[in-house]
Parts: structure tokens; sequence; C-alpha cells
């Protein structure tokens, strides 16, 4: 059953306890007693592979295995622990460049996104460094917007996905146990580099994550978005070892290519106030393909104005009133840049 905080004048739902353990479950179903992908999807089964480090089990889906499609929407399932629809579906090449793009559905945006999907755990050590999502965040506890929003729970095992070159070293596992206060033999990891099909994927599908953590950077009340969808490009993939390439075109994808539709309830004013600062045109490093961006901060994402990372166009629909506001625009020729 769900718990609830108060937050302001707010009510606020918090993320069941059991959703790592639940979590866990879903990742153990990939994999079988071979250590490869289960099930009867042959692209999973040819395409990833699982490996224990310290104890934790690891699901590698494009560091040293090629990873698929089928691999990329498995990672994003997990980021979103399994709270939001994810599908690769055709999209307007005129428009974005490429043939098909990633969809995201959720009725359960802030614990889909903000307490699960968002990237808010850089995992650091002497000799590995991963952009750190999923649930195991609830886990932690460290960040200033779980607290906000009165996002937690207490499990005895945990489930992330790492976004990264290769694969966690045994240093690493044992500060994401340390962190989480679990055993590294109840650490389930997920990792694949933007340089891969997978990586790809789970990094596009993050459309809504974007838009809902702009808002709460904004100062909106987030628990007011009641559902919505995103839609962006599936960016070409890098080639092997081209991380900056890599990154850059995921976050193009979004910055330039991605759509959200968010229905909230509200009052008017509440939205009035944000809508046009949301899309990422309203940030002063919009313009150019990321990778140019992120060169010119000396590849550190903490120099990027952080008002940027949003999706290109975002429509309000409030649900009280029957207004609709959509600001923002695809940049066609940016995202031509940057893919082709």
């Amino acid at each position: 059953m769900d718990k609830s905080a108060r937050l302001g004048n707010h009510l606020v739902m918090l993320v069941p306890n059991s959703v790592n353990e639940r979590m866990c479950s879903l990742f153990d179903q990939l994999i079988d007693q071979n250590g490869v992908a289960a099930g009867h999807d042959a692209s999973l089964r040819a395409s990833l592979r699982a490996s224990v480090i310290e104890g934790a089990k690891i699901l590698d889906a494009g560091v040293h295995h090629r990873g698929s499609l089928a691999g990329g929407i498995a990672l994003a399932r997990l980021c979103l622990a399994d709270l939001a629809d994810v599908a690769i579906v055709p999209c307007d090449r005129a428009t974005h460049v490429v043939s098909n793009s990633v969809f995201v559905r959720t009725d359960r945006p802030v614990e889909a996104c903000l307490a699960s999907q968002y990237a808010g755990w850089p995992v650091s050590t002497d000799d590995f460094f991963a952009m750190g999502s999923g649930p195991m965040r609830l886990v932690r506890g460290k960040e200033e917007m779980l607290h906000d929003l009165g996002l937690a729970e207490t499990a005895s095992v945990v489930v992330g996905v790492l976004e990264a070159e290769k694969l966690p070293t045994v240093s690493a596992i044992r500060s994401i146990a340390e962190q989480c206060r679990v055993a590294a033999d109840q650490i389930r990891i997920a990792i694949a580099p933007s340089t891969s099909i997978a990586g790809t994927i789970q990094v596009v599908a993050r459309s809504i994550e974007t838009a809902m953590h702009k808002l709460y950077s904004l100062g909106f009340d987030v628990t007011r978005v009641v559902s919505a969808t995103g839609n962006a490009p599936i960016a070409p993939v890098a080639k092997t070892g081209d991380t900056v390439r890599g990154i850059g075109r995921t976050n193009d994808a979004i910055l330039y290519g991605g759509e959200v539709t968010l229905w909230v309830d509200c009052d008017d004013e509440a939205v009035e106030a944000i809508a046009e600062k949301v899309p990422s045109p309203s940030s002063a490093d919009h313009g150019r393909p990321f990778a140019a961006i992120f060169e010119g901060y000396d590849f550190d994402f903490y120099k990027v104005d952080p008002l940027l990372f949003s999706p290109a166009l975002v429509t309000f629909s409030n649900l009280r009133t029957g207004r609709t506001w959509t600001s923002g625009k695809i940049e066609t020729d940016i995202l031509r840049k940057s893919f082709l």
C-alpha cells in the first residue's frame, strides 16, 4: 500500500517499499541460469550477458556485448521502475531526420521519472565513473529532490542502471553497497554505454523525465502532473569509444527532437508562469549540437546550463480548466548536424 507525506500544502505519495524488490524480480526474469537473457526474445538472448562482480549481478547490454533494441527497452523499463510503457514507433523523417522514435507513456510520472529514472547519482570511485539511475536511488536517499518530494524506501535488494563504457569495478560495487546499506550480492546492475543500441534507447526514453525535472527546477508542483507522454527520435549509434558523440546525439534527440505532453490538475496561473520556460529553447545554451556545447565547457556536465536539459516541445493540458499551452519547437537542422 502506498504511504503518503505532507509537502507544504500538498499530499505526496511515497513510492511503495517493494519497488526495488519488484524490479529485482524483473531483472532476474531477464537472466537464465546460463547467464544469458531468458525468454523467447531471440534479440535479447543474443545481445545481453550476465556476470557477477563482487557478488553483484551485472547485466551487460552494450559494453562487451552488442546490445539490442529489446535490451534498450528492458533497460528503460528498469530505469522507470516499470511504471511506464516504452515502445519504438515510427516518426516523421522530414522533421526528425530518422524514421523511428522512443515513445513513453506513464500515469505515475513523479514515481517513474523523478523517483527512479532520473540519473541523479554520479557513481564515482578512483577507478570508475558512471551516471546512475533506477530505483536504487530511493534507498541511497541522498538527493535533495527526493527529500523535497518525500520519496524514499528501505530495501534489502537494489536495482540500478548505469551509463558507462566499462563494467563496474569492485570498488564501484562496494560503494553502491555501502551507500545503499545492502550486501553486495543483493545488488542488480544493468549497464550500457551511450555508444550502444541499448544505451541509446534508454537515454532517448528520458523525454518525460527531462520535462519533469525541469518543472521541479522551476518550482512547479510536480505532483500536479497526472499523466504524461513523451516521444524522441532514436539517434544513430555513435561508434564504439566515441563517447562524446554518443552523449551528444542522445541528448540532441531530446533537446531538439523531443515532444512531451503533460496532463496537469492545477490553476491556469501555475502553468502560465512556467510554460514558456520548460522547453530547451529557454536556455542560453540552446542552439548548437550538444557535443559542441559539451566541448565548450571542457566536457563538464556541471558547467552546462541545467535548464538546457529538457524537451524541444512541451504541451500542457489542464484537466481542471480545459486549457492547453504549447511552447518550444523541433529543430530539424540541428538534428541533421548531430545525426548525419
